[in-house]
């Protein structure tokens, strides 16, 4: 009570946060957005190619605002405090992907992949409502981090039992039907390192010995750091995925300095890294045939073999300019069969330039960015992980990619997120935009005055 005899709220009251808006309208817009500019490149296709708009361009536009706006509707419903960039930039990523394969196609009348790759797509936006609609909490997957693992490994085993596929041993076919377990791996494995690292945090960044300056655990908690390790080289010399095996590890690494907040670790798990992937790239005759085109990606050309893929590349890259020569008027068809998956970028970059390049890299880095943002929001440790997980699994899959395609790492064989062709990548992806979705209205709705108690 104060001298004129006026009442002042009590000091838990005035602290409480302002109700934040939902921003449903904002999402839906860029939505529209993404359907058109989408819809748009495809039309973009046929006029190049053939001097018409295809005559499937209203299906297409039709299909996949469909599917965004069932999406739409289910984060409206069930998770209405959600970061409203995280469904547009998955939106407009996966329609341009749509529209980079169907270019492709008009190259490949023996392979039409863009239908096929629409119906994974309905699929990944299917498990995207499932998994916003049925998960009101993200914390519940916390008390299932070792089924998540045992799964995980499960899934990561299987392809052994697998003839190799161009080399590597990551796919499953049966009956003409094919999918990548390892893509469903990262996601369950996501979920592992985020429950154990929240619950070991403190013992990891206090506990143990002091050696060259980094706070070493005791022998328990530092035990599944080198046994996720040895995972990791396991499957790089079983199923030779150079790039399977560095974005697992890189992910745990990650969450280890975010857990602990010791960059010891950091450059702990680079060295490990190093030996690991030194040593099978020397020993395994495929890791080390793609080091070798690597360092010499023109060898083939001078030796009278004509360019390989990785040259191929190169060339598409540089005849694309800073402009690009347009959608449809490429020639990365040349790069062969994995125009459409490993190096589909190299399409983006020859035909939509530098420019159109640098447009995709950003909608890649904000999805990263909003990932984060979500995780320092909240305030359980297993969410936070969670989310830095997730994003951290886009970041270093498009670092490994696009450094492979652009001859800044060796190729590793792995799918640029919704952009290149595959029904596994496609899927888990857009199951990592539902769970973002998730942790990001957790970590607004938290604030919210309704929620407070």
């Amino acid at each position: 009570m104060t001298k004129a005899g006026t009442t002042v709220a009590p000091a838990d009251t005035s602290a409480r946060a302002v109700r934040l808006p939902h921003r449903r309208g904002i999402e839906l817009a860029l939505i529209v957005l993404a359907v058109l500019l989408s819809v748009y490149g495809y039309c973009a296709v046929g006029l190049a190619r053939h001097g018409t708009v295809p005559p499937g361009a209203a299906g297409y536009g039709a299909g996949l605002g469909v599917l965004a706006l069932l999406a739409h509707l289910a984060v409206r419903l069930r998770a209405p405090y959600a970061d409203p960039l995280l469904l547009p930039i998955g939106v407009l990523l996966n329609g341009l992907g749509l529209v980079l394969i169907y270019r492709l196609d008009l190259e490949t009348p023996g392979d039409h992949a863009a239908p096929t790759q629409l119906v994974w797509s309905t699929v990944g936006v299917a498990l995207f409502i499932v998994v916003v609609l049925m998960l009101r909490d993200h914390r519940v997957l916390q008390r299932y981090a070792y089924v998540c693992v045992a799964a995980a490994l499960a899934l990561l085993i299987l392809p052994i039992l697998f003839p190799a596929v161009n080399g590597a041993r990551i796919w499953i076919r049966i009956a003409g039907f094919s999918i990548q377990p390892g893509e469903f791996a990262k996601v369950l494995l996501a979920v592992f390192f985020a429950a154990y690292l929240a619950t070991n945090r403190n013992a990891l960044a206090s506990s143990g010995r002091r050696f060259w300056g980094l706070q070493l655990p005791t022998g328990r908690v530092l035990g599944p750091l080198l046994a996720i390790w040895l995972i990791s080289v396991g499957v790089l010399v079983l199923e030779r995925d150079l790039g399977t095996s560095l974005l697992f590890f890189g992910l745990f690494v990650v969450l280890l300095y975010v857990a602990t907040g010791l960059t010891g670790w950091i450059a702990l798990g680079l060295l490990l890294a190093t030996v690991g992937a030194f040593a099978v790239g020397w020993l395994e005759p495929h890791v080390h045939s793609r080091v070798q085109d690597w360092l010499h990606p023109f060898a083939s050309i001078e030796a009278g073999q004509g360019p390989n893929q990785l040259a191929q590349s190169l060339f598409a890259f540089a005849a694309g300019g800073v402009l690009g020569t347009g959608l449809g008027l490429g020639h990365s068809v040349l790069i062969g069969f994995a125009a459409k998956s490993d190096f589909i970028l190299a399409t983006a970059g020859e035909e939509l330039g530098l420019a159109g390049l640098s447009a995709i890299f950003l909608l890649y880095a904000l999805l990263v960015e909003r990932g984060y943002r979500a995780g320092l929001a909240l305030r359980d440790p297993f969410g936070r992980l969670l989310a830095t997980g997730l994003a951290s699994i886009v970041a270093l899959q498009v670092f490994v990619i696009a450094g492979g395609v652009g001859g800044l790492i060796p190729l590793t064989g792995m799918a640029m997120p919704f952009l290149a062709q595959g029904g596994s990548s496609v899927v888990t992806n857009w199951a990592i935009v539902a769970l973002l979705i998730r942790v990001s209205d957790s970590a607004h709705g938290q604030y919210d005055d309704k929620e407070t108690p």
